[in-house]
């Protein structure tokens, strides 16, 4: 398996790169009613997504509803050590499974990312369950999104009518998604930029108000965690309960802390992949700490956990976010309007980056024969087109809210995809072991790769037992006496149920075999993303040096090759 490293002739330009600039036009003219494009093994979606983008969705493109609402139930059942706690470890765990993914998509950005690969390099029947667990994840996330949405205009006015927010969230996601990648690069672009706006107001809420800046004049700094307390019982008493509480707040951590996989379904329609894609995955490192690990310790600090409202973070209303609570507490007017407002950015964003790897899921699915190939068929500008329709119509679940408690829909949804996350890491990181047996089979030094994941293969151990052992015990409570409830059995475990049920189904239909590390495929497309990278005669550009141009109109800095472009 020499052959990986060997450098390919530039002929062998893959099919997106060859027709980008008139399919480029194509797009921009807005004419999306083209002739489909033929089937075909290679990618056909288009590399459009550029450095300044990418860096963008990695930063942003996974924050929504979670860190801003559903974190005051972490609180509420944990309180504000066992949350902050929570989160670091929850962090670290994602970083480890960061590591691994980073190494693998950088090396080889294929379209359907770490899915794809799971079916090449561990086992076809694998790859089967991973893929279609990580659709039915993203694509039940858009309706949770929506639902989130109306929850939060309930903070201004309970009459405004949840079918029309669906109608007209599903309307503006389909917009967005059926026009070329980088319109949608450029939406996520300025969404990412207004929860960082966001994250920025709530910090600086946190710091000024707790030294006194409030209209109450009240320095409580951190008064909460001794009055009530740092840990909260849940469900017993005692020191048990304490620990159940650590879980509760663990458990939430595990539905918020995400990143990743956002970042790698971008791989196949990213500019210089392995130059901005890298960068893009050392980004997610210093966003744990600088937005979930900070978002645990502020929302502790602002808020009491046996605060009554915070009850709502769960099954009430728009309230439930612990930064309005707190703001209403102090007397702070303006503010909770603007806050809820850009809430609503956010959580917008975060449906429509799930609507974006819901079709590239199942667009993989597609291209490795393991869904039907009509999906793998795209417009002229990109755009997997019966994989979008087959998408837009999970959003419509959100309509459940019409019949039922908005808040109990979010939390039935929250519950359902909160497995099927634990298993995209748990599949991450076997696949990651799989790819490093190859590597070492093969005779492929993993220091001469686009990025080299340090501590390996232990991150991808440690990041697999972790990931498995959450996934079994994340619904431990519906197992305790008097708690039992079939419902809550099947929103807990549904998604595991699932992930056996395909991997078992397609491994006995299409007796498939677990890959052996000499021969996996490490060569698959890298021929031709080789020669892809090569076609490039300038060198990458900076995101700095985007911005600015974007902004003050300044010239792009010509930056020598191999520097770190941003």
């Amino acid at each position: 398996m020499a052959a990986a490293h060997d450098k390919p002739e530039p002929t062998s330009v893959p099919v997106n790169r060859s027709m980008k600039d008139d399919e480029k036009n194509d797009a921009s003219s807005g004419d999306i009613h083209e002739t489909l494009v033929e089937v075909s093994s290679q990618n056909q979606l288009l590399r459009h997504l550029g450095n300044r983008q990418i860096q963008l969705i990695a930063v942003g493109g996974s924050i929504g509803t979670a860190l801003f609402v559903s974190i005051g139930g972490g609180l509420a059942k944990g309180g504000p050590a066992s949350l902050l706690l929570g989160y670091i470890i929850f962090s670290v765990m994602v970083g480890l499974v960061n590591n691994c993914t980073a190494e693998m998509v950088t090396y080889m950005p294929v379209s359907g990312s770490f899915i794809r690969m799971a079916g090449r390099w561990v086992d076809e029947s694998f790859g089967f369950m991973a893929g279609w667990n990580f659709f039915l994840y993203e694509a039940c996330l858009i309706p949770f999104e929506i639902s989130a949405v109306n929850l939060v205009l309930g903070f201004w006015s309970d009459n405004v009518p949840p079918a029309a927010i669906c109608v007209a969230c599903i309307v503006l996601y389909a917009i967005i998604n059926i026009l070329a990648v980088q319109y949608f690069g450029e939406a996520e672009f300025w969404l990412s930029l207004g929860k960082i706006l966001l994250i920025c107001i709530l910090y600086m809420f946190t710091l000024v108000t707790m030294c006194g800046g409030n209209p109450r004049h009240d320095a409580y700094g951190f008064r909460y965690w001794s009055n009530p307390g740092a840990f909260a019982e849940h469900i017993t008493d005692g020191a048990l309960g304490r620990f159940e509480g650590f879980l509760g707040a663990l458990f939430s951590a595990g539905f918020t802390v995400v990143g990743p996989e956002y970042l790698a379904m971008a791989a196949g329609e990213a500019e210089r992949p392995r130059t901005y894609l890298k960068n893009g995955f050392k980004t997610v490192y210093w966003r744990f700490g600088a937005f979930y690990i900070g978002g645990a310790l502020c929302v502790g600090v602002v808020l009491p956990w046996n605060n009554a409202t915070l009850q709502n973070a769960d099954t009430g209303t728009a309230n439930g976010s612990p930064y309005v609570i707190a703001m209403q507490n102090l007397g702070v007017g303006i503010l909770p309007h603007i806050v809820n407002a850009l809430l609503i950015t956010s959580i917008f964003s975060a449906g429509n980056a799930y609507t974006f790897c819901a079709m590239r899921s199942l667009y993989g699915l597609a291209c490795d024969g393991q869904a039907p190939r009509i999906f793998q068929k795209t417009l002229k500008n990109g755009i997997p087109v019966y994989a979008f329709a087959v998408v837009m119509i999970f959003p419509f679940l959100s309509f459940l809210q019409v019949s039922n408690n908005t808040a109990q829909v979010v939390t039935w949804l929250a519950t359902l995809t909160q497995g099927a996350q634990m298993i995209n890491y748990a599949v991450m990181s076997l696949t990651y072991i799989f790819f490093y047996n190859a590597t070492k089979a093969q005779g492929i030094d993993r220091r001469t790769l686009p990025y080299y994941g340090y501590f390996q293969p232990y991150c991808g151990y440690i990041g697999f037992v972790w990931m498995v052992i959450i996934e079994c015990i994340f619904g431990y409570s519906v197992f305790l006496p008097g708690k039992w409830d079939i419902g809550d059995f099947f929103s807990y475990y549904t998604m595991a149920l699932i992930a056996i049920c395909t991997f078992c189904g397609w491994k006995i239909f299409r007796r498939t075999k677990f890959v052996p590390a000499a021969q996996a495929d490490l060569v698959w497309e890298k021929p031709a993303i080789d020669a892809y990278e090569a076609s490039h005669n300038e060198a990458p550009t900076r995101f700095r040096d985007e911005i600015m141009a974007m902004f003050f109109g300044k010239k792009k800095r010509e930056n020598f090759m191999g520097e770190d472009p941003n």
